[in-house]
């Protein structure tokens, strides 16, 4: 399952006997696997207005994540952005 393998991609190094599903890049990732298989299926369902509730919040999690993590760690960040291959997001 991607999952799986995207957990020992994404868990950190320290902690090289135990998997951190709940680091931050973990979560970013997997949200970014949720925005994009909604956003395949809205381009079928484009009347589907629960799922672009559920794409709205999820866009809304993963972004105060990311805001977060370049708050207090501007590398992981931009290691992060280049490897989910997502545009920046701009603050204030």
């Amino acid at each position: 399952m991607v999952k799986n393998s995207s957990i020992s991609i994404f868990s950190q190094k320290e902690n090289k006997g135990s998997k951190s599903k709940g680091s931050v890049e973990f979560q970013v990732f997997s949200f970014t696997t949720k925005i994009r298989r909604l956003t395949s299926h809205l381009e079928l369902h484009k009347k589907d207005s629960s799922s672009q509730r559920g794409l709205r919040k999820i866009l809304g999690k993963r972004q105060r994540l990311l805001a977060y993590l370049s708050k207090k760690n501007i590398g992981r960040y931009k290691e992060l952005m280049g490897r989910l291959d997502i545009r920046e997001i701009k603050t204030r």
